[in-house]
């Protein structure tokens, strides 16, 4: 394999390697020991031997660990046996954990840049053979692997990897007949993960506030904007209008001006445009409903005087009618006869007021809503 389309594809790897996540995850750093077997490069001409590891590591995301690890083999060659081939190195290895809650092992995959340094004796036509030769070079590595969680005090990790040794100058190989530029060994190890310091303890939101029950100053269940500890009319309609107790008032629109003659229900010219204004009103105001109701003063009959009423409150809901007042938003008319006086008919000493009886011959529209 070339050199640098591995090297490149293991620094592609790395670049997956993200910032910490805002998630909580265990930062704490760990110590890790691993033993294994080292499958040597057949062209290397030596047996596979076993190895051991140290590391130094944490996660650095919730997924995401980085471990800088020692290493060190000393494998025997196939043949002149007597002669010394060892190798050790450091690297730095990133590994992607594939972690699921409740399962307590999880798969990784591994990606690792390094540095191993081999020493080597050979064979030469001198008399101070064996030669010797110390030489570093770059290696990389990835795998895959499993890893229990640190639920317990010491975590577990069993992986195989395949490590690419960059060793262009190694001789033995060279003499037999084999020109690498570079070496791939099979590691298989299991090992430990040891926490340092205490676990994190996760952070418990306190429980929220156990619910208030609203007192009655802070509601109004009929919508009327009284609250319920003032209203002594809990049941008003939406949108009618009520006195400071919650209780409907009533609301009259005393149409001033719109008075009539003694003994007359015909409206006066002044009175008509008056009642031009009035149906203007109405007609901005859709929702508002009203009743039509007339008054007399106090001179003649009462059944007479109920029967003007009514023939005054007629006229003045015929004239709203004509103009454009849905019929359906009056109530009415209705005559009062001289029940409802606003002014006295007589003076104190009991002679006739007719400034006052003036006033009670009128028209009303009383709000219904």
């Amino acid at each position: 394999m070339n050199k640098k389309i591995l090297t490149a594809a293991l620094l592609g790897g790395l670049a997956f390697a993200q910032a910490a996540s805002a998630q909580e995850f265990d930062d704490r750093w760990y110590l890790t020991g691993s033993t294994g077997f080292n499958f040597q490069d057949g062209d290397r001409g030596t047996n596979d031997a076993p190895f051991v590891g140290l590391g130094l590591g944490k996660f650095i995301s919730p997924n995401w660990s980085l471990d800088g690890e020692l290493n060190y083999q000393n494998p025997n060659f196939d043949k002149n046996q007597d002669l010394n081939w060892s190798q050790y190195g450091v690297s730095l290895d990133l590994r992607r954990h594939f972690i699921q809650e409740g399962r307590g092992w999880n798969p990784y995959l591994l990606f690792g840049l390094g540095y191993q340094k081999a020493e080597e004796e050979y064979v030469i036509s001198s008399p101070n053979s064996p030669a010797e030769r110390k030489d570093g070079n770059l290696a990389a590595k990835v795998g895959v692997g499993l890893q229990t969680t640190f639920d317990k005090r010491v975590a577990v990790r069993a992986e195989l990897a395949y490590r690419g040794d960059f060793d262009d100058q190694s001789v033995n190989p060279r003499l037999a007949g084999n020109d690498n530029d570079w070496f791939g060994d099979v590691l298989a190890s299991v090992g430990v993960v040891i926490p340092l310091g205490p676990a994190p303890v996760a952070a418990v939101a306190p429980p929220p506030p156990a619910p208030v029950a609203p007192s009655c100053a802070d509601l109004d269940d009929d919508g009327d904007g009284v609250n319920n500890c003032d209203d002594k009319c809990p049941n008003s309609q939406a949108g009618q209008i009520v006195g400071p107790d919650g209780c409907p008032v009533p609301v009259s629109i005393d149409l001033k001006g719109v008075n009539f003659d003694f003994d007359k229900s015909t409206l006066r010219p002044d009175a008509v445009a008056i009642l031009s204004e009035a149906s203007e009103i109405l007609k901005r105001y859709p929702e508002l409903r009203v009743e039509v109701a007339g008054h007399t003063d106090s001179k003649g009959t009462d059944a007479y005087n109920q029967k003007l009423s009514e023939r005054r409150a007629k006229a003045v809901y015929d004239y709203l009618t004509t103009n454009g007042v849905a019929a359906s938003r009056l109530q009415g008319p209705i005559g009062y006869g001289e029940s409802r006086p606003i002014a006295p008919n007589t003076n104190p000493d009991g002679s006739d007021n007719p400034e006052g009886r003036a006033k009670n011959r009128r028209t009303e529209l009383n709000v219904q809503n």
